[in-house]
């Protein structure tokens, strides 16, 4: 998916900067999105802890240990992002990238009615890697939400596996 140099150009792009480096590859700007959301305790490793911690975030409960140790025991050692990516990709291969990644923005659209973009600008601006408001700007100038102030994340997804927008 990402080239060992490529993911390392990008992590040291991010050294002691409070904004990420522009242009970003979309998928790797969303995967950055995913582990600082899932790096609950924010020490730069996914542990079963913070495994267990998304999983109440999400709603789920009463998650069984035997669950997260097979996640864990995916991993070919400590779950830093490089690892991430590479597990992620894996996972990938053989699958469809557009709905595996509308799949996790169905997550937040169950009843298929659409994102409302202040919503999905509160997400960006609040969790995980945050974006600036200068980042969230750039993003609605190219998606602007429709008459009913809804994302049409279903054109982002296309752009973000084709690079062009349906027509």
């Amino acid at each position: 998916m990402f080239e060992q140099a490529q993911i390392q150009e990008f992590k040291e792009s991010l050294q002691g900067s409070t904004s990420l480096p522009l242009p970003v590859h979309p998928v790797l700007l969303l995967c950055l999105q995913a582990f600082t959301i899932m790096d609950q305790n924010r020490d730069g490793f996914i542990d079963k802890a913070d495994l267990r911690d998304t999983f109440a975030a999400l709603g789920r409960l009463n998650v069984k240990n035997e669950e997260i140790d097979e996640m864990i025991k995916e991993a070919p050692g400590p779950i830093n992002f490089t690892v991430f990516l590479t597990m992620f990709g894996e996972k990938l291969k053989g699958a469809d990238p557009e709905e595996t990644i509308l799949n996790a923005f169905k997550v937040f659209d169950p009843e298929g009615k659409g994102l409302k973009s202040d919503y999905i600008k509160e997400m960006l601006m609040t969790q995980g890697e945050r974006f600036s408001q200068e980042e969230v700007d750039q993003m609605f100038t190219a998606f602007p939400p429709d008459m009913s102030g809804n994302l049409d994340y279903k054109n982002l997804v296309h752009v973000i596996t084709h690079g062009e927008e349906k027509d």
